[in-house]
């Protein structure tokens, strides 16, 4: 091919953000957030949390979306069986590990499942992201450090985002924290994610989704990846 070929072809496509919408509760949120865009829905499987999904309801949008999102379920040191369980239940392709599993506990979830691992971790400061470096899984998601003894998660705040460029994994990041469409342009410029979550800044209440929020954080993150040159 010659350069002036390549020339009159244009850059090459940029990919979008991808975004996850996670403490989905329902059928009729989840399929919303598919039908905007979303990459992935998250299902929380934690009982202190205001977002705890039922198992019923999470059976329901795994035999609807199965086909069309990837489904992830949010555990917090819950026991192996009742992950693999669930997973097999609702139809996870996704199970986010959201206490403090240890590596080899976050193997076994991949092979006891047949899902793709997401290791979550609260940073407060270079520490907690140094310490993801030990977990050789498929994906990591970083979010804030909430109140002692508050449910993992969800804590409408962002993090000192300045933390992550030390990082040296090649394990793909995911970024939470009071991720929103207004901040969601800064996020992937800074931070170069693999994928956005948000669970509070998409709520209109704990558990329930709000369709304008959902669609402008999706709306942004594709032009924002755009723009920032994300891959």
């Amino acid at each position: 091919m010659s350069d002036h070929a390549v020339s009159a072809a244009g850059p090459p496509a940029v990919a979008a953000t991808r975004v996850k919408i996670c403490g989905v509760t329902n059928v009729a949120d989840a399929t919303f957030a598919a039908d905007a865009g979303a990459w992935a829905i998250g299902m929380v499987f934690d009982e202190a949390s205001p977002r705890a999904c039922a198992l019923d309801q999470a059976a329901a949008v795994g035999a609807a979306l199965r086909r069309r999102v990837e489904l992830a379920g949010v555990f917090v040191n819950a026991p192996l069986d009742r992950i693999a369980g669930v997973a097999e239940h609702a139809a996870l392709t996704l199970v986010q590990l959201h206490g403090d599993e240890g590596p080899a506990f976050c193997n076994e979830v991949a092979r006891r499942t047949g899902a793709r691992v997401i290791k979550a971790f609260s940073v407060a400061d270079a520490g907690d992201v140094r310490d993801a470096e030990r977990f050789h899984v498929d994906f990591h998601l970083m979010d804030a450090r909430g109140a002692p003894g508050a449910p993992r998660g969800g804590t409408g705040h962002a993090f000192d985002w300045t933390l992550l460029e030390e990082r040296r994994s090649a394990v793909p990041l995911i970024l939470a924290g009071g991720i929103t469409a207004a901040n969601a342009g800064e996020a992937i410029a800074r931070v170069h994610p693999f994928a956005l979550d948000s669970a509070s800044g998409t709520d209109s209440s704990p558990g329930h989704k709000d369709p304008a929020r959902v669609r402008a954080l999706i709306a942004a993150a594709g032009g924002a990846g755009t723009l920032a040159g994300h891959t």
